[in-house]
């Protein structure tokens, strides 16, 4: 039986919507759940209960502030089971990916609640004798769009640190994973006795998104948006932000690359691909989407890796916790990475395992003779679908990563440290992993990309600093005089 969420919550209340939109299975298609289908005058409202709880919220101390954070990581924890389940059933996702974004997401809360101790003024010089100070404040109203690939994750990490720092927020998920993007935050704060308002989550179907996502960029109030998508909204996202003066933090798209040298541990080489080529169906935007090694270890990588993955089964996660790879979101998913897979090899790759798609169900895919005149090459694929390049000298390698639109994430395999740090400087990307994968994150760390892949950082100090204002404040003790004639 399907679940029910007909209500938004907004203003510490659950709100009638008017109307609720179906919630799919991934796996076989079926409702998982009916959901509350919001508009754009519900949003405004969600806005409003926002700006009204923000005096309140952003004058507590700062360590009220972090005890409700903690009171939140507490409820996720005592949540656990049920957001796993929610995670395999609502977003296709293998049981172990599950365990982790369940067990990240308390510590998001508990380092936005450490982050309120900082201290993130400073005090400056003075020609006049005056205590001269920046100062960091929050900015308002903040709202959080999040996407469906780690709804529960990648939600927390867009508004955790928003929050702690005295800032308050409308949420609005994707319209593939509403509740485990949007609905179960709500109850969570609820549960934890966050005072109403500092949290509104407006969900809404595919065909409201256009109404409710303007609302939210656009309405004078917000004062700032955190994006976490595909490059094309990501850049109609920031370029209305831009127009309205709003600061925003934009993390888009990657087609990342790992670099395998000559000198790798084969072992450590191939579990970084494998891990980081087919976790979570490749629906991630740090996976690796291109793997380059040196070709005097070429074949040895590529038997090695092929024979790794082979050993990943494909099904629905929510009938075996061994189904590693599970079904991509949506047809539309499915069709694309069909399409990548038929243009590479019609146009002369070849197919090393896998290859099959069988409705959302796509076999880890590895290819090899892959050109730049390839959709697979240049087109970010999310999904389990790798291509296996060679390369002569470490100089072709970087050459080959950076020649892409996007800049976000990258890995380097070597045992030589000095030759992997030279590497990841020459690397056009907002991050760089030596001897790992490229999917890698933690709540503290400056977590973004470069060129296509976004703007702005989110996590840590990074996010406090993108999500208040600076201001100066001074403080005169006779010090300074003025011209006589004043």
């Amino acid at each position: 039986m399907a679940r029910s969420f007909d209500n938004l919550y907004i203003g510490g209340s659950w709100v009638p919507a008017g109307g609720a939109f179906d919630d799919l299975n991934p796996a076989d298609g079926s409702v998982w759940a009916r959901v509350a289908d919001g508009n754009g005058g519900m949003a405004v409202r969600a806005i409003e209960a926002a700006q009204a709880a923000f005096p309140h919220w952003s004058g507590l101390t700062y360590n009220e502030r972090a005890h409700y954070m903690l009171k939140v990581a507490d409820e996720f924890e005592r949540r656990r089971d049920d957001l796993v389940a929610a995670l395999q059933g609502e977003g296709g996702g293998w049981f172990g990916k599950g365990m982790f974004e369940s067990g990240y997401v308390p510590e998001v809360f508990r380092a936005a609640a450490a982050m309120t101790y900082n201290a993130i003024g400073e005090v400056l010089p003075s020609d006049h004798g005056k205590v001269s100070m920046a100062m960091r404040r929050p900015m308002g109203v903040v709202t959080v769009i999040s996407p469906w690939n780690f709804p529960t994750l990648l939600t927390a990490r867009g508004l955790a640190f928003p929050i702690a720092a005295g800032n308050c927020v409308v949420l609005k998920p994707s319209e593939e994973t509403p509740y485990t993007g949007g609905m179960i935050f709500a109850e969570i704060f609820e549960a934890a006795g966050v005072p109403a308002g500092v949290l509104n989550v407006v969900t809404c179907s595919r065909e409201n998104v256009p109404a409710v996502g303007d609302m939210i960029v656009e309405h004078p109030l917000v004062k700032g948006i955190s994006f976490t998508g595909s490059t094309p909204v990501g850049r109609v996202i920031a370029a209305k932000a831009g127009a309205h003066l709003k600061k925003c933090c934009v993390e888009l798209g990657g087609k990342d690359a790992l670099i395998v040298c000559d000198d790798a541990d084969m072992d450590r080489a191939t579990a970084a691909a494998n891990f980081g080529s087919f976790m979570h169906q490749g629906q991630i935007c740090m996976s690796v989407e291109k793997i380059l090694v040196q070709e005097t270890v070429f074949d040895e990588f590529l038997s090695r890796f092929a024979e790794r993955a082979a050993k990943l089964k494909v099904g629905d996660p929510t009938a075996d916790k061994g189904h590693v790879i599970g079904p991509l979101i949506n047809d539309k998913q499915a069709g694309k990475v069909r399409e990548q897979i038929e243009d590479a090899v019609a146009k002369g790759a070849r197919v090393v395992i896998g290859g099959g798609v069988d409705g959302r169900f796509v076999e880890p895919t590895i290819l090899t003779g892959v050109t730049p005149d390839m959709k697979v090459y240049a087109e970010e694929t999310f999904g389990p679908v790798v291509p296996v390049i060679p390369y002569r000298t470490d100089s072709e390698a970087i050459a080959i990563a950076n020649d892409s639109e996007y800049g976000l994430s990258s890995g380097v395999i070597t045992r030589n440290e000095a030759r992997g740090l030279a590497i990841a400087s020459a690397l056009e990307t907002g991050m760089c992993h030596i001897n790992c994968s490229s999917v890698n994150d933690e709540p503290h760390v400056p977590f973004g990309g470069s060129k296509s892949s976004g703007v702005g950082r989110h996590g840590g100090r990074w996010s406090t600093e993108t999500f208040t204002e600076t201001r100066w404040v001074t403080l005169e003790r006779g010090g300074r005089g003025f011209p006589p004639m004043f």
